[in-house]
């Protein structure tokens, strides 16, 4: 136990030491407990911020020179969050190892993205890295070796996200579950990467072999390409740290978005997490809050090392405290505090960090099978550069997807209702609710609703289908 330690946060320290944690992560853990003892909530009220606003935008970018943008490339690499199983919507593996094309997964577009950057600069840069968690290595690493060996094994590109112990809520020491002890831990969120890059070595690997920024987003957004342009806009910018957002939507209005501190003029991410309940009205308002962080983000790794020896060690990032049970299958089980910390809440960290406004093409994660029925559609196009984008029909606009919960929630389900993808070309919203057989040949137009009242499954014809349908018994 080192002196700044006080007595509360000694049996976290132990557990998280026999657990072979880094120094890096118990600081960072340590940080967010603390804060909880102290009683602070993580909240942002409203009055304490403004809207982000005047942004520059990535369409009005001039295009890259090829030999500065080479250059910048060797000094680039590219980090994919992949330590999430998808386990939301029924799997077991992880989730970028989902078909989304074909046969292709979310890791083989990811991989034909790299490969196609590094046979245009002649080599082996842009680096790549993928931050996995224990849960997704194995497979992870398995799918590349027989896939794409010429990636190199998991010692070249691997970087293992950490864990933390639950904290029980009654007592605010740590949660002991016997005989199940995967349980007394939860993941610390996609903050961790600060903390994973500098206890594991990489962060100082990474600059000795002259690589000087980081490029991160998550593996699941086939959006998120390392575009030469951002990359030397970011690098003449001078910003320690840059996160791209896209205006918000309805489908969004839920997630993190970008403000004004007030009280010193830095930008900062607010997640619902951290929204009191009197500010969900304006919390939600698209047209107050316009920026949605896209969790693309331009990292100088040459300003996080200095942050990190300024703060001894870690990134301050606000805690996000998530109250949930032990076994989150039990409600029965102990209430627990999950302390957790979000990636690009880091923006408030660096003086001088900064925002870009990306289009919705840059922006196309898959967190529900609604999610993942769209990406599967002809509502998005796989370019040549293995880049999967909004069709131009669309507006920057996604079809909004509700599906029945209780029969397509997991993916199982959603490929038993839609066994074939249907066009959502020309769809503005589609409702489903009840069972369906969703084949070969079926259009969606407009807004469209199917309501199936019975048990029977209501195989939908191959045609164009708009408006509203009730099936009764």
């Amino acid at each position: 136990m080192t002196p700044a330690d006080d007595s509360s946060f000694a049996p976290f320290r132990e557990k998280m030491q026999a657990a072979g944690l880094s120094e890096s992560a118990i600081r960072a853990f340590r940080a967010s407990y603390l804060a909880l003892r102290a009683g602070e909530t993580g909240m942002i009220p409203e009055t304490t911020i403004s809207p982000a606003d005047d942004l520059p935008k990535s369409d009005e970018l001039p295009a890259a020179d090829s030999g500065v943008s080479a250059t910048l490339l060797s000094q680039t690499v590219l980090i994919k969050l992949n330590g999430g199983l998808g386990t939301g919507m029924g799997l077991e593996r992880a989730k970028s190892l989902l078909p989304v094309r074909g046969t292709d997964t979310f890791l083989d577009l990811i991989a034909r993205q790299l490969l196609r950057l590094r046979s245009q600069t002649g080599g082996e840069v842009p680096q790549f890295m993928l931050m996995n968690s224990f849960s997704t290595s194995d497979d992870t690493a398995a799918h590349l070796a027989k896939t794409f060996p010429q990636l190199g094994g998991r010692e070249v590109w691997e970087l293992m996200q950490n864990k933390v112990p639950k904290v029980l809520a009654s007592t605010l020491e740590p949660a002991v579950s016997p005989g199940s002890e995967d349980l007394e831990w939860c993941p610390p969120g996609h903050g961790d990467i600060y903390a994973c890059l500098v206890g594991s070595g990489w962060l100082d690997r990474l600059l000795t072999s002259g690589v000087r920024y980081a490029f991160v987003s998550n593996s699941d957004n086939l959006g998120a390409t390392l575009d030469p342009a951002i990359l030397t806009w970011f690098a003449k910018s001078g910003m320690p740290f840059a996160m791209e957002v896209t205006r918000r939507t309805e489908s969004d209005k839920k997630g993190g978005h970008l403000a004004v501190r007030l009280n010193d003029g830095r930008f900062l991410l607010r997640e619902s997490a951290q929204c009191l309940k009197e500010d969900e009205s304006a919390f939600q308002n698209i047209d107050l809050h316009r920026y949605f962080n896209t969790n693309n983000l331009w990292i100088d790794l040459q300003a996080l090392k200095s942050a990190l020896e300024t703060n001894d060690g870690l990134i301050p990032l606000p805690p996000i405290m998530n109250r949930k049970t032990l076994d989150p299958r039990d409600s029965k089980t102990a209430e627990v505090i999950q302390l957790e910390t979000a990636m690009g809440a880091a923006i408030e960290c660096f003086e001088g960090a900064g925002a870009i406004e990306v289009p919705r093409s840059r922006f196309a994660p898959v967190k529900t099978t609604a999610d993942l029925l769209a990406v599967r559609s002809d509502a998005y196009q796989l370019g040549e550069d293995f880049v999967l984008r909004l069709h131009p029909a669309r507006n920057g606009t996604p079809p909004y997807i509700r599906l029945d919960q209780k029969l397509c929630k997991l993916v199982d389900g959603l490929e038993q209702n839609f066994p074939a993808t249907p066009s959502l070309l020309h769809c503005d919203s589609l409702l489903v609710h009840g069972p369906i057989e969703c084949g070969e040949g079926v259009i969606f137009k407009g807004e469209v609703v199917i309501h199936n009242h019975t048990k029977n499954v209501f195989k939908l014809e191959p045609r164009v289908h708009e408006g509203k349908r009730n099936i009764e018994g």
